[in-house]
C-alpha cells in the first residue's frame, strides 16, 4: 500500500514565538491543540494536503510520566538545540489503516480514545533521527469535516507541500526505521552540519525561497 506525509513537528519554545513570524510572512494559523496527559501544546499551520506542527512541553511531569517516556519527546524537547528536534508522521494512502510503514509499537495517549492508537517507530530512542509515527486515522486537511475544517488560504498563496527534505549530520547512516520512511518517497534527507527541515510548496515553480533560521529550523521554497 502506499502512504502519504500527514504532518511535521518541530519542537520549539514554550509559547512557539517562532510561530509569529510565519504569520508575518503571510501564513494563516490554525487552531493550537492541547495533548492532555502528555503534556505537550502546539501552534499549526495547515495546507491542503498536510500540517505543519510547532510544539513545545507545557508540562514536564505528564511528558516524563511512565507512559510517555518511551517517546523520548521529553528528551527531544529539552534538548532541541543538540538532538533533533523534528517528529515526522504519516498516514495510510488507502482505507487499509493497518499496515505501518516501518517497525512500530502502540502508543495509546490520554488524549485518544481507548480504540485507537498511533504507530510509533522502534527507533524512538534515536534522538539524531526524527520521531517517526503514524496515525491510522489521518486524513488531508482539504478533506476534514466541517466541524474540524482548518484555514487553508494563505496571504502567499501556498497550497500543498509537494517536498519534505530533512538535512542532518546523520543522514548518512539512518535507521532501519528511517530508511523505511525515506523507501516511502515521502521524505528525502541530505547531510548537513546543522539539523534543519525543507519544505517545498506547489511543486517549487516560482523559484522562491525563505530561510526562517537561526530561531526556526525551517526553510520554505515555493
Amino acid at each position: 500500500m502506499g502512504f502519504e506525509f500527514d504532518h511535521l513537528f518541530i519542537c520549539t519554545d514554550i509559547g512557539a514565538r517562532e510561530a509569529d513570524r510565519l504569520v508575518s510572512f503571510g501564513l494563516v494559523e490554525g487552531t493550537s491543540n492541547t495533548h492532555p496527559g502528555q503534556g505537550t501544546d502546539n501552534r499549526r499551520f495547515f495546507f491542503h494536503n498536510a500540517m505543519l506542527e510547532l510544539l513545545w512541553v507545557h508540562n514536564t511531569e505528564e511528558a516524563k510520566s511512565e507512559l510517555i517516556r518511551p517517546t523520548r519527546l521529553w528528551e527531544r524537547w529539552i534538548n532541541r538545540a543538540n538532538t533533533c528536534p523534528f517528529g515526522v508522521c504519516l498516514r495510510p494512502g488507502t482505507s487499509d489503516g493497518d499496515t505501518v510503514a516501518f517497525s512500530s509499537w502502540a502508543y495509546r495517549p490520554p488524549y485518544l480514545s481507548d480504540t485507537l492508537s498511533i504507530a510509533v517507530g522502534t527507533n524512538s530512542s534515536v534522538l539524531t533521527e526524527p520521531m517517526l509515527f503514524q496515525t491510522p486515522f489521518g486524513k488531508r486537511p482539504d478533506q476534514y469535516q466541517t466541524e474540524k475544517a482548518q484555514p487553508l488560504k494563505h496571504h502567499v498563496g501556498l497550497r500543498e507541500i509537494t517536498r519534505i527534505e530533512l538535512v542532518s549530520p546523520t543522514a548518512d547512516n539512518p535507521s532501519p526505521e528511517f530508511q523505511a520512511v525515506i523507501d516511502t518517497n515521502q521524505v528525502r534527507v541530505r547531510v548537513g552540519v546543522e539539523y534543519c527541515v525543507e519544505l517545498g510548496f506547489d511543486w517549487e515553480v516560482q523559484g522562491h525561497q525563505v530561510d526562517f533560521r537561526p530561531r526556526l529550523p525551517l526553510i520554505l521554497s515555493w
